[in-house]
C-alpha cells in the first residue's frame, strides 16, 4: 500500500547543536570535499560529487545515489542570499525554498534548517531525511575539527 504523500508544501526546519567553531562548521558545511562525506540520510546512499558556487546567484550540484548504483538523483539549486558564518539561503531546482542559519554560541554552532517540502512524500518522512543528513554532518564535523 503506497502511503499518499501531502498536496500543498509545508516549512519544516530541523536543528542541530554541533560542537565546534562556526567558522570551521561553515567550511566542512560548503567545500565540496567535505560535502561528500557527510552528505546523505541512510549509510546505503552516499554523494559521490559535489560543485558548489557559493555566492550569491551561484549554483550548487549535490549526487546523491545509493552505493550499490540502483537509483540516485542530483540535489542542485541556486544561492539567493549568502552572508559567510550565518546564512545560506537558496532555492531547489523544483523551486522550493530552504534557509539554513548558522549561528555561534560560544566554541559550539547551532543549526536551524528550514525547508518547503514536496508534495510527493509524507512530510514526516522528509523531515526524517533531512534531519539525517543533518545529523551526518553534525557527526563528521565534531570528528573532524576534534582530531
Amino acid at each position: 500500500m503506497k502511503t499518499m504523500g501531502t498536496k500543498e508544501k509545508k516549512v519544516v526546519s530541523v536543528h542541530a547543536k554541533v560542537y565546534a567553531p562556526v567558522d570551521k562548521v561553515w567550511k566542512l558545511w560548503t567545500t565540496p570535499e567535505d560535502i561528500v562525506n557527510w552528505n546523505y540520510a541512510v549509510d546505503t546512499w552516499h554523494s559521490p560529487k559535489a560543485v558548489n558556487d557559493l555566492r550569491n546567484g551561484g549554483t550548487f550540484n549535490y549526487r546523491m545515489e545509493a552505493k550499490d548504483g540502483s537509483m540516485g538523483f542530483d540535489f542542485w539549486g541556486t544561492y539567493d542570499n549568502v552572508i559567510t558564518n550565518k546564512v545560506i539561503e537558496f532555492t531547489m531546482g523544483d523551486g522550493r525554498k530552504v534557509r539554513i542559519a548558522f549561528c555561534a554560541v560560544g566554541a559550539k554552532t547551532e543549526i536551524d534548517e528550514t525547508f518547503e517540502t514536496e508534495t510527493e512524500n509524507p512530510v514526516e518522512m522528509q523531515r526524517s531525511g533531512w534531519q539525517s543528513i543533518l545529523n551526518n554532518f553534525k557527526d563528521y564535523a565534531e570528528k573532524t575539527v576534534n582530531k
